[in-house]
């Protein structure tokens, strides 16, 4: 069973920094693309970040602000994000691709997170 748990998520003020944390089980790993999603009040799920063999995308929103990363050895995605801007303010969720592609699309992506709130004050 595939499972992925995030972590690092939190309150900061604006112009801060966090990163985030997704560890993943139950999936060959590094075989799959991985990405960032994020959702806000009122609003639908959105890409951020997603990170394959051969690279990252991100979107505009974010882009020179947050990094991914990943660490195969430890079956693990993470997301730095920098100069937090108050319209960051979101729940955060990591997916595993269903294949090695990169997507800024949520149905390409099946297995997903529970979602670790992130909150940037003004």
């Amino acid at each position: 069973q595939v499972q992925l748990v995030e972590s690092g998520g939190g309150l900061v003020q604006a112009g801060g920094s966090l990163r985030l944390s997704c560890a993943a089980s139950g999936r060959t790993f590094s075989s799959y693309a991985m990405g960032w999603f994020r959702q806000a009040p009122g609003k639908e799920r959105e890409f951020v970040a997603a990170i394959s063999w051969s690279g990252g995308s991100y979107a505009d929103s974010v882009k020179g602000r947050f990094t991914i990363s990943r660490d195969n050895a430890k079956n693990t995605v993470y997301l730095q994000m920098n100069s937090l801007k108050p319209e960051d303010t979101a729940v955060y969720y990591c997916a595993t691709s269903k294949g090695r592609w990169l997507s800024m699309r949520s149905y390409e992506y099946d297995y997903w997170g529970q979602g670790t709130q992130v909150t940037v004050s003004s």
